[in-house]
């Protein structure tokens, strides 16, 4: 049988590529290829790119309320398709189905926000700043924008950057993981179906050429960029080198500490689907519980234990499953050798994820780990994991778990678990961590706010989505407006109004 080669989309359309080069598209369920998707050469970057530079000028002179139309119907057409599209995502990531429409909801609420631009847009005017004198200020679009994401998420983080790109006036180059590369291409046309013009979003499949040459290429003028921190500071850098806005969101070790007069019975179950939730391979996943006090901590992981080994693991499609397989073998094997790395380190292994049965079925999976005892010296620590692996760390007061969450290198998001409105403010107030949930586990923020991290976690001035994606799709211009009523004579100084 031939295997399905997935294409570009230009022009509104799907697109064989030229170029020779694949990479093998995995049913992580049972391992086999399914696809294979191509990567693009230099004559598939022109093609895409120069598509829609020629389609931008005609898409941002629409009018606001016109974009956000089409921005509506397409909404209601990936609601309408969400069942296609979240067993989509399932089939090539391994994520259950039902965190899959979880995420293409989350997705979506981006693509809502994103429909009322004809408010968010709106500039600011000042009558009379001078005799005869008014003054206004416009956000207008770009041009040709480029997208970079993450397979971890093949829906909810494109449109994160697709909402605001397209509402703001925008062409969007959407250059996904070539992991799960078929989502993006069902977005792409669902859009063209929504009355959008073909070359508005057009998308590229590729690897790092694909890359560098939208962080390279004079006709993108901002990029957006989700992925690991080494990439997201290579995208920055050189997009920024090369006079380009830059948004670039990194890795994550996020913390969740845990005060002695937390609901130890709320912990547990919040800690259960935000680190073992979509098999950890989520940028807000929680990887390390710091409890304060050694009795906490001894009840905290006697309540763990018993629910780790109890995870239901298996086929991503398989109702009732709690997870699916990883992403790739290799990526599987990266996370047991960070288990293997913990015992080697000293950590004491209360559940060993290596040994579920699941391990034996031919897909990539792997059971959920728990350490205890885990000290900040330990790579399993240090490190980002993006897997099922959860890292206990025991400290003895609510200071020393700040100052620890403080230290780490990724800023992310950080979660406290306690009773105490006072410990949660001062904590919220001091951490330093973009993104902050005070007995909510994963505070990832509604769309009308802004999502991003600090320190190693994001690089680049404005956040995703929220009003700093309107900022960050859009460029100021500000008119100075005088009509004539008699000329005044000529000055040969710094102009002041008067």
């Amino acid at each position: 049988m031939t295997l399905p080669r997935i294409p570009h989309v230009v022009a509104g359309a799907r697109h064989d590529a030229h170029s020779t080069r694949t990479a093998p598209v995995y049913d992580p369920s049972t391992g086999a290829i399914a696809a294979y998707v191509p990567l693009a050469d230099a004559v598939d970057i022109e093609t895409v790119i120069a598509d829609a530079a020629a389609a931008a000028p005609a898409w941002g002179a629409r009018s606001a309320l016109d974009r956000s139309r089409v921005l509506l119907r397409w909404r209601e057409l990936c609601l309408a398709h969400a069942d296609e599209l979240a067993h989509l995502i399932s089939r090539e990531h391994g994520k259950v189905v039902a965190d899959a429409r979880g995420e293409l909801q989350r997705g979506l609420e981006v693509v809502e926000f994103a429909t009322g631009i004809p408010h968010l847009i709106k500039g600011e005017f000042s009558d009379n700043v001078a005799r005869g004198i008014d003054m206004h200020s416009m956000r207008q679009p770009l041009g040709v924008t480029a997208a970079i994401t993450p397979f971890n998420f093949p829906a909810m983080v494109p449109l994160w950057m697709l909402g605001p790109a397209l509402a703001c006036g925008n062409a969007v180059v959407l250059k996904p993981s070539e992991r799960d590369p078929s989502t993006a291409v069902r977005l792409a046309e669902l859009f063209r179906e929504a009355g959008g013009p073909p070359g508005v979003l057009n998308v590229l499949q590729g690897d790092a050429e694909a890359v560098n040459a939208l962080c390279t290429d004079p006709r993108i003028q901002a990029v957006s960029f989700v992925g690991s921190t080494p990439i997201a500071r290579h995208v920055y850098e050189t997009s920024a080198r090369h006079g380009k806005r830059v948004q670039a969101m990194g890795g994550a070790k996020n913390h969740l500490v845990v005060l002695p007069d937390a609901d130890l019975d709320m912990t547990v179950e919040s800690l259960m689907g935000a680190a073992y939730g979509s098999a950890g391979e989520r940028c807000m996943a929680i990887s390390v519980a710091v409890v304060v006090g050694a009795a906490t901590a001894d009840a905290l992981v006697a309540r763990l234990a018993d629910r780790v080994r109890a995870l239901r693991v298996g086929a991503s499609d398989e109702e009732g499953n709690d997870m699916g397989p990883l992403v790739t073998a290799v990526h599987r094997d990266r996370v047991a050798g960070f288990v293997a790395a913990g015992v080697t380190e000293g950590a004491t292994l209360v559940v060993d994820g290596r040994t579920h049965p699941a391990t034996q079925s031919a897909g990539f999976f792997l059971g959920g780990s728990l350490f205890d005892h885990v000290t900040a010296d330990m790579s399993i620590y240090r490190e980002e994991i993006f897997g099922p692996v959860l890292c206990i760390v025991r400290v003895e007061s609510a200071d020393e778990a700040l100052a620890l969450c403080n230290a780490h290198q990724y800023g992310n998001g950080v979660a406290i678990f306690t009773r105490s409105g006072g410990a949660a403010r001062e904590f919220a107030h001091r951490v330093q961590c973009g993104m902050v949930g005070i007995n909510v586990p994963i505070p990832v923020p509604l769309a009308f706010y802004s999502f991003g991290g600090w320190k190693d976690s994001a690089f680049g001035d404005h956040n995703q989505h929220g009003m700093d994606g309107v900022r960050f799709y859009t460029r100021v211009k500000t008119v100075t407006t005088r009509w004539p009523s008699g000329a005044d004579a000529a000055s040969f100084t710094m102009p002041v109004l008067r």
